[in-house]
């Protein structure tokens, strides 16, 4: 039975890990992304996504930098990503210390590049970046470029697309629910999770560890967190006991936290 993963999203905008409210990125949490990292690494997180949202590309020499300094220290699988835009950028995150690849707007604009990428690296390395923006009649929608630029296809398509053109993963994420407090698109979630048969993370309003448990009954393979877990001392413990007690196979530490109730899949 495969055990759900907990995963932990850091946010850099010019080399700070950041707050994400509606992909609005004012409030500075961390100057120093490894200290953020060594926190995950003590609390068992079972992989970490690192992010560049910054609006210059000329951040991805400081960004490789700062993903090197974290791979130094970190103990679990970690996928970068922002600003892949090339494969010769790919290949240097790789190099720094990452394991995988987050792609977003390359599969708008270069979707080959995303079919060059997995067939170098494996499909395993590439996780495609989705992000999802309600236009006025409630309708979900692509938004690339760090959400600045809205496609017209449902989030299904897209992932569809993706998973064609050689993804190995989907990061889903909504920007309408992003630091909202109010939990995961689970409507557009359970509609990707129903279409694509690779692994689809959720991503996206988290407040409560009970959101967690919904993203998971969704149909999500993993469930993702930013801002929550920078506020709660031990937090993933917490959320991990919480998944675990809600019935959900997680791992813990290196080793399986039995489900506490049956009938809920896994």
């Amino acid at each position: 039975m495969l055990k759900k993963r907990l995963i932990a999203v850091l946010i850099l905008r010019d080399g700070q890990v950041v707050q994400s409210v509606r992909f609005k990125h004012t409030n500075v949490i961390h100057s120093d992304a490894v200290h953020a990292m060594e926190a995950f690494n003590k609390w068992a997180v079972d992989e970490i996504v690192i992010l560049n949202v910054s609006r210059d590309s000329a951040s991805r020499e400081q960004f490789s930098e700062i993903v090197e300094r974290i791979s130094r220290y970190c103990f679990v699988p970690l996928a970068a990503g922002g600003w892949i835009d090339n494969e010769d950028y790919a290949q240097k995150l790789l190099r720094s210390g990452a394991d995988k690849l987050v792609i977003n707007t390359a599969l708008a604009d270069d979707p080959q590049l995303v079919s060059r990428l997995a067939l170098r690296y494996g499909r395993q390395c590439i996780v495609a970046s989705m992000d999802v923006k309600r236009d006025a009649s409630g309708l979900p929608q692509i938004a690339v470029d760090r959400g600045g630029r809205v496609i017209d296809i449902a989030p299904e398509a897209w992932a569809r697309k993706a998973v064609e053109l050689g993804a190995g993963e989907i990061l889903f994420n909504s920007i309408d629910h992003d630091g909202a407090r109010k939990g995961y698109d689970l409507e557009s979630i359970q509609k990707v999770c129903e279409t694509v048969e690779v692994p689809v993370i959720a991503f996206g309003g988290v407040f409560t560890w009970n959101h967690l448990v919904e993203g998971i009954t969704a149909g999500a393979a993993a469930v993702a967190v930013a801002n929550l877990f920078h506020y709660t001392e031990q937090s993933t413990r917490k959320a991990k006991t919480h998944l675990a007690n809600a019935g959900v196979l997680v791992r813990q530490q290196g080793q399986s936290l039995t489900p506490a109730k049956t009938g809920m899949a896994a």
